[in-house]
Formats: C-alpha cells, sequence, structure tokens
C-alpha cells in the first residue's frame, strides 16, 4: 500500500505542476494570440484556470494528507509540506478571493466588455493580482519537483 501511496504522490505532484505550467505558460497564451475575440479566448483561459484550481486543490490536499500521515507531526520540519501548504493558500486565494471580483467586475461592466468599460482599470489591476499568485504558485511548483522529498514521505 506505501508504494501505491508514493506512486499517487509523484502523479499528485506532476499532475499539478504540469497543469500549472501547461495551461498557464503554453495554452493560454495560445488562446490570446491564435483568437480573434480576445473576450471567447478569457473564457477559454479562465475555463481552464478553474479546472486547473480543482485539480491544485485536490492534489494539494493528497499531498499534504501523505506528508502528515507519513511523518506526522514532523512534517511541519519538512520545506516539501510548506510549499504545498503556500500551493494550497495560492490556490484558494487565486480561486475563491480575486476570481470572483474579476468575475463580478465582468458582470458590472455589461452590456459592454470588461475592457472597453469604465471598469478597466479596476479589473486590469486585479487580473494583475491574479497573475501574479499564479506566477508565484507555479515558481514553488517548480521548486517542489526540484526539491520533493521521493521516498521519504513516509
Amino acid at each position: 500500500m506505501r508504494s501505491l501511496a508514493s506512486a499517487l504522490y509523484s502523479l499528485a505532484v506532476a499532475v499539478w505542476v504540469g497543469s500549472l505550467l501547461a495551461i498557464g505558460f503554453i495554452a493560454a497564451p495560445v488562446l490570446f494570440t491564435q483568437l480573434a475575440d480576445r473576450s471567447v479566448a478569457g473564457s477559454l483561459a479562465g475555463g481552464m484556470f478553474t479546472v486547473t484550481a480543482w485539480v491544485g486543490l485536490a492534489c494539494g490536499t493528497y499531498l499534504i494528507l501523505f506528508v502528515l500521515f507519513g511523518k506526522g507531526w514532523r512534517a511541519i520540519q519538512s520545506g516539501v509540506f510548506w510549499i504545498v501548504l503556500l500551493m494550497l493558500a495560492l490556490t484558494v486565494a487565486g480561486h475563491f478571493g480575486v476570481q470572483p471580483i474579476l468575475t463580478q467586475l465582468q458582470a458590472d461592466a455589461l452590456p459592454r466588455r470588461v475592457m472597453e468599460s469604465a471598469l478597466r482599470d479596476r479589473f486590469t489591476t486585479w487580473h494583475g493580482v491574479s497573475s501574479a499568485l499564479y506566477l508565484l504558485q507555479s515558481l514553488l511548483g517548480i521548486a517542489l519537483v526540484i526539491l520533493q522529498e521521493r521516498g521519504k514521505g513516509r
């Protein structure tokens, strides 16, 4: 059973960090360069970021539990534990904090597109906050891949 749990640990790291990098740094930029309608590109990217957030919540929860069950209270001495916890916190902040603000600004701008409205500056600011959180989460994910304690979780 331990080898299955360890395999799931590695898979969770790969899926979470891989999805962060693939969506944020490959798929979303391609959407904005290939689609003429930036509103459609933004909507599609937003949907992918939502899926990525839920993937992160699931994978991060598993990783935290894996380290806690493997190390007990000694887990708080693990760099992996703190990286995963911070990544989870950034996911929660972005998905449940910043994303609803962006959605509300878009709704408030109707019938215009938010980038063509008086709310453009606020939207741009909050989008920048969201992007910074995502970048930090991605960098932490890269650190997690590099520093993960394979085989030391138990």
